[in-house]
């Protein structure tokens, strides 16, 4: 804190020492003497600034040994020094297009981004929409190479939000900004197998796309800069400001399917204040997309080995045979547990006995199974794109309080209602047998072969999302002192509600004791068990609670150009933040809860908080007009895990006439632990292969229960960041940067694999005796996972940007992109660092699924080959993305296989009709030619291609290859769309259509 406590008093000294200005006049026009009206004029190294009336005029205040930076749209940016002058009249000469002015990447003075020593991507507004994307996530994966975001379905609680990262570091290494200021984190922790497992992260699809004017994209850690969760780079959404200027857009689309109609309206306008010394800008969005739905047809020799409560054949019955000889079948695939079995027992009486049950009962349950897939080949599920209802808000206003202080101040809020689906519950998972009958009165359907034709039942899943976030702050300059004030508040909370299901469990009311006799004994007769609350008294709606986060933030930052060649930035930040696990209802939880989604218990639900507070001190050196030294401390202390201290040095050297420009940083990084990975505790359900769905605990780290199991407290990741990087401006239309990076992390957090019993009799239970086993036990749960700092890891990589702009083509211009990543090395850099509790079970938080979520389920390589073309009113746009090779190693599947994802380019077409100078209608084709992800088992070894080219028949007729297939995708419900390795659209080709009105 003596660090802080330093910054704090030079913060509070430099603002007493201010130095006095002077009003500077004049007038900026063309090379033809015309009057330009609207020019930017900004004091060099400040955000003062103001622009010229119609006339040309301007007035603004500076000190006299100050520097006036002139620039207008379309002509070149000149600099003049004041000296003392009290009028400056200024030409600009046609020719050159405006630098723009980028905030983030320093805290010093603004630079252009050909100026900064750091990697920015600017992505403007009209490259956004013109991808013909709905939202603005899904348009950043088709702009940004090394950005990657993915839907995925039946993953309950991410149907709301689908998660992102940069450079394959997860959502949470990612700083999201909103006009320079920290948006709030989602509610949402991923807890299913995912990308972006075990994190959260901003809720960007949250944000309009017609209410953004650009993005820039900070591709380098920037925790000195800007603090926690900036490991990967920061994102800042910088907002219209427009006064004057608005539109009006209606959208429609549809996929080829026929399915996901889209429909929504945006309005996004200005209007001045108080004789043009303000403004304010305000954007509505309203939208509605239907589901769409892409099933696969289930494999019925598969279902019947996974659910037919009957069939020998199932694990759980081989399990239960092996009784009858003490044979152990742990952890056996069904085949093997079929070999095993039989080498044991063939040529005995019980053996023959049991076969012969064994056939007469697959014939039973394979029978089931495939007279209802023959009716329903998909078996009712239902996954894809969930159906989704949003209504967004933003606003943006800013005034001018004097000459030099403005104020200004932001707002946005989202609601959002999703409808999605669980797995189909079918006859044969969910039959009637004894204590289930009921289900028959529950859901009666028309299965000609059931009481009221029961055919078994689909569990939906709505959430509920409202994601707000506001920012209130000044900003003055006296005497080239630059000081931005901020108040800054964000909440993300998102409800669940589960409907056409039941709880199951056998949970009684307590009993009643009547003392008939009056003796004050407890007699026989005189104590009646409580009524059953639930099964044939259960409700089929439930209320499992749901989650929220909230933040609230102080800024002060402040800075000043010092000399021609040296400029400092300082500043502190306060930042309280509150997490909140929702009670669900008691029938949503008690005894296990409701079928698909439990809800959090009382036990599990409550309120956490914490503070940090932070400083940080910048300075850059420009040695000369050519090379730049730039250098950032920070300190933060926070009130639940301590303190962190990180710096960054950067520079930047231009030579050939400022056309070809050398930059590098290196820098040291932290990532707080989130509250939700610190306190997150429930139970949840999860499909096992080869044991159907299992209920599993994931236990915090400052319960009672990790105490006992001896679980470590989570800390704060620590990384390291190196990135050098060439940019070459040929000319005016010509740009080309490439970038290495290299990121090294430290004590990553991550989300363990399920930890099982130590030890289990034949029938899977456990018989362990360690405290894993007793809270096994006690909680009724098939495993546990918890939050641990497993893993350190390293992430290089090269980015690659070429723009060619304005060839001559006909009678219209040409522009081409083309941007790529590609991944060097993403890996684990040592050992997994286990507990001990899962060092003496034999097992490790991290398994080859978690590996492959973590370091190969995200492309190595992406590139995106972009080209437009304007010709009189039309403008057309054709770009292709290509995304490269993915792996993965599902769990269940064979360690001698993985999966491999066959690299693919999609391609999308716009045209543009200018009709009028104010309405546009556009089409856009996403997917044109319907590329859809294609998979394949690949082989780790001789064992593993033998395990490939085996095709003789194991049980039910099945390949080994087959029930390798069945395990991954559910038997083949997830054949199209799954949770793993996916890296694009799964939806096909999608039509979009917009009509934009200009006000």
């Amino acid at each position: 804190m003596k660090l802080t406590n330093l910054l704090l008093v030079t913060l509070v000294f430099s603002v007493t020492s201010l130095f006095s200005q002077s009003e500077i006049k004049g007038t900026v026009k063309d090379s033809d003497g015309i009057p330009l009206a609207g020019a930017n004029i900004v004091v060099k190294g400040s955000t003062n600034g103001t622009t010229t009336d119609f006339d040309g005029n301007y007035t603004i205040e500076a000190v006299s040994d100050g520097t006036l930076v002139f620039s207008y749209i379309g002509f070149e940016t000149k600099e003049k020094k004041i000296g003392g002058q009290s009028t400056i009249n200024i030409t600009l000469s046609e020719g050159n297009q405006l630098d723009e002015f980028i905030a983030v990447g320093s805290r010093t003075a603004p630079r252009s981004n050909t100026d900064s020593p750091l990697p920015v991507d600017v992505v403007g507004a009209k490259d956004l929409t013109s991808t013909g994307q709905a939202s603005f996530d899904k348009a950043l994966q088709y702009k940004i190479p090394s950005f990657n975001t993915v839907q995925t379905p039946v993953n309950d609680a991410t149907s709301l939000l689908d998660p992102y990262e940069i450079r394959n570091m997860g959502p949470s290494r990612t700083l999201i900004l909103i006009n320079g200021k920290r948006k709030n984190l989602s509610s949402l922790l991923y807890t299913q197998t995912s990308p972006g497992r075990g994190e959260t992260g901003a809720d960007i699809s949250a944000i309009p796309t017609d209410a953004i004017k650009r993005v820039e994209i900070l591709r380098d850690g920037a925790s000195a800069q800007y603090g926690s969760d900036a490991i990967a780079g920061v994102m800042n959404i910088i907002l219209k400001n427009s006064a004057n200027e608005g539109s009006a857009t209606i959208r429609t689309g549809i996929t080829t399917e026929g399915d996901g109609e889209m429909f929504g309206i945006a309005v996004n306008n200005g209007s001045s204040i108080g004789d043009d010394k303000g403004f304010i800008n305000y954007t509505i969005d309203l939208s509605k997309v239907n589901q769409s739905n892409r099933p696969g047809t289930v494999n019925a020799a598969g279902d019947a080995a996974d659910f037919t409560s009957s069939n020998p054949n199932s694990y759980g019955s081989y399990l239960n045979g092996s009784l009858l000889g003490g044979v152990d079948l742990t952890g056996f695939t069904v085949p093997q547990a079929v070999d095993e079995f039989t080498n044991n027992y063939v040529g005995t009486a019980d053996y023959n006995t049991r076969n012969a049950a064994i056939l007469a009962s697959n014939a039973q349950g394979l029978a089931t199974t495939e007279e209802f897939l023959g009716r329903r080949p998909d078996a009712g599920n239902i996954n894809g794109s969930p159906e989704t209802a949003s209504a967004k808000f933003e606003i943006n206003t800013g005034y001018e309080l004097s000459e030099n202080t403005n104020l200004y101040a932001n707002a946005a809020y989202v609601y959002k209602k999703v409808n999605s689906f669980a797995n189909y519950r079918t006859p044969y998972w969910k039959p009637l047998s004894e204590g289930s009958e009921y289900l028959a009165d529950f859901f009666p359907g028309n299965n000609p072969n059931t009481v009221n034709g029961y055919d078994g039942y689909v569990p939906t899943f709505e959430g509920l999302l409202t994601d707000y976030n506001a920012t209130i702050g000044f900003k003055t300059v006296k005497n080239d002192w630059n000081v931005d004030v901020s108040f800054t508040t964000g909440g993300n909370t998102q409800t669940y509600n589960v409907n056409n299901s039941h709880n199951a469990n056998e949970v009684y009311s307590p009993s009643t004791w009547v003392d008939a006799n009056s003796n004050g004994t407890l007699d026989d007769g005189e104590l009646s068990q409580g009524s059953e609350l639930y099964r044939s008294n259960s409700q089929r709606s439930f209320s499992p609670g749901g989650t929220s986060f909230s933040h609230n933030v102080g800024n002060i930052d402040i800075s000043r150009i010092l000399s021609d060649k040296i400029s400092i930035g300082f500043g502190s930040e306060f930042r309280t933040e509150t997490f909140e696990i929702i009670e669900g209802g008691l029938a949503s939880y008690d005894g296990g809860g409701a079928d698909s989604f439990a809800g959090n218990s009382p036990e599990n639900s409550g309120k956490f908080n914490r503070y940090n507070f932070g400083g940080y001190f910048d300075i850059a050196y420009d040695v000369s007009d050519n090379f730049l030294l730039n250098g950032t401390i920070r300190t933060e202390n926070y009130s639940d895990f301590g303190n962190a201290f990180v710096w960054k040095l950067s520079s930047r050297y231009k030579f050939l006439d400022d056309k070809v420009t050398l930059r590098g940083s290196v820098s040291t990084g932290f990532r707080a632990p989130t509250l939700h990975q610190i306190y997150t505790q429930k139970a949840q359900y999860s499909f096992v292969p080869g044991q159907g769905i299992q209920v599993g605990g994931l236990v915090n780290n400052v319960s009672s229960t990790a105490n006992i199991l001896g679980l470590p407290q989570l800390d704060a990741e620590e990384s390291t960041n190196f990135t050098v990087g060439l940019g070459a401006k040929i000319n005016k239309n010509f740009n080309v940067t490439v970038d290495y990076y290299n990121i090294a992390v430290k004590d990553r957090i991550v989300l363990s694999t399920e930890i099982g019993a130590t030890a289990t009799d034949a029938v899977g239970n456990s018989i362990g005796n360690t405290p894993l086993d007793q809270v096994l036990n006690n909680n009724n749960l098939s495993d546990i996972s918890f939050f641990v700092n497993a893993l350190d890891t390293k992430t290089s990589g090269i980015d690659f940007v070429a723009n060619y702009k304005n060839i001559s083509l006909g009678d219209g211009t040409l522009d081409f992109t083309l941007s790529g990543n590609y991944t060097i090395q993403n890996e684990r850099d040592g050992a997994v660092k286990n507990p001990q509790l899962v060092e003496d079970a034999g097992q490790s938080v991290v398994n080859a699924t978690q590996e492959a979520l973590f370091f190969t389920s995200r492309p190595k390589t992406k590139w995106i080959l972009g080209a437009n073309y304007n010709i009189n009113k039309f403008g057309f746009s054709f770009n292709n993305t290509y995304f490269g090779k993915t792996t993965f190693k599902q769990q269940g599947l064979d360690e001698n296989l993985r999966t491999e994802f066959t690299p693919k380019i999609v391609s999308d077409l716009g045209v543009n009709f200018n009709a009028t100078e104010k309405l546009t209608i556009a089409l856009n084709i996403n997917n044109l030619f319907n590329v859809l992800p294609e998979w394949g088992f690949k082989a780790e070894n001789a064992a593993g291609q033998a395990l490939i080219d085996d095709t003789s028949l194991t049980y039910y007729g099945i390949t080994s290859i087959q029930e390798q297939s069945n395990l991954i995708t559910f038997n083949q419900r997830y054949s199209q769309m799954t949770y793993d390795g996916y890296h694009f659209s799964q939806l096909g080709t999608m039509l979009n259509l917009s009509i934009n009105y200009r006000f």
